[in-house]
């Protein structure tokens, strides 16, 4: 058994994943054409008119111009995929606020290989980043835009920001998530608010109770609400929350930061960002 006292947050390099939606477009084809075939008043009731209706299915999903007017906005996907672990995250969390870019934390052991510890989700409310980028840099263009630092900004904002972790490591237990915390998190407090910020530490840490259990397939909720409070959840449980700008903005810093776990995942959410205020 691999003993891990920090396995989430020392740095590490990922590579590339891109989302994979858990629909195909031949199930999506083929649920058209049976409501077509319906419509037209074709039977399936026997061998005959089951033939029909299949041949009818095979030319539509080739050749039909309706599925060339699909696009991700007329059947937007329930859930995304992390495509290394599987995991997957919903595309929509807390009724409003939209998934913005996944990434996987990765720990090395012993310097030979890497674990995959846990995957993770950045979300927050479409129309609140809209408003917030359109009153914070006005009306610059698509280029302009992306030669600034976005998260940056939002980090610092009274924006509702949401990073979902979900376990993959099987053996991590919640002793080691809190261990990791002092170091990760006690690094960032250090880093924008001095050293003088041990009880503010301590009183987010004390949160995770030896009581906890994070099996593979547990998610761990840390989500900055307006008035920079920190709600943290187990499996949908809450287990306090902290009121403090310094904290909000160190657990963000972690995910979107100058140094994030996962450099792909910045960018890809540097990018969600930027077409979310210009589509």
């Amino acid at each position: 058994m691999v003993s891990l006292r920090f396995p989430f947050f020392s740095h590490s390099t990922t590579t590339p994943r891109f989302p994979s939606f858990t629909f195909s477009p031949a199930t999506i084809a083929c649920s058209v054409a049976v409501g077509g075939a319906i419509s037209a008043g074709i039977s399936i009731s026997n061998n005959t008119n089951s033939s029909l209706l299949n041949s009818f299915i095979s030319n539509f999903s080739r050749s039909s111009p309706l599925w060339g007017s699909l696009s991700l906005s007329d059947a937007p996907p329930a859930v995304v995929t992390e495509s290394k672990t599987g995991v997957s995250f919903p595309a929509v969390l807390n009724e409003s606020q939209g998934l913005l870019g996944i990434g996987l934390r990765k720990k090395a052991v012993l310097g030979l290989k890497n674990i995959d510890v846990y995957a993770f989700g950045v979300y927050s409310d479409d129309n609140d980043i809209k408003k917030f980028i359109s009153e914070k840099y006005g009306t610059l263009s698509t280029t302009d835009l992306k030669n600034k630092d976005i998260t940056q900004d939002l980090m610092e904002s009274d924006v509702s920001v949401t990073v979902r972790l979900q376990i993959v490591y099987g053996k991590l237990s919640i002793r080691s998530v809190r261990n990791a915390f002092e170091d990760s998190v006690g690094s960032r407090l250090k880093k924008f608010g001095g050293s003088d910020n041990k009880e503010l530490l301590q009183k987010f840490t004390s949160q995770f109770k030896d009581e906890y259990k994070i099996p593979r397939g547990s998610t761990i909720d840390l989500s900055k609400e307006n008035g920079y409070v920190l709600r943290t959840a187990i499996d949908g449980k809450e287990i306090g929350s902290v009121e403090s700008q310094l904290l909000c903005r160190s657990i963000l810093d972690l995910y979107i930061g100058d140094d994030p776990f996962d450099s792909k995942a910045k960018e890809e959410i540097d990018l969600k960002l930027v077409s979310a205020v210009t589509k």
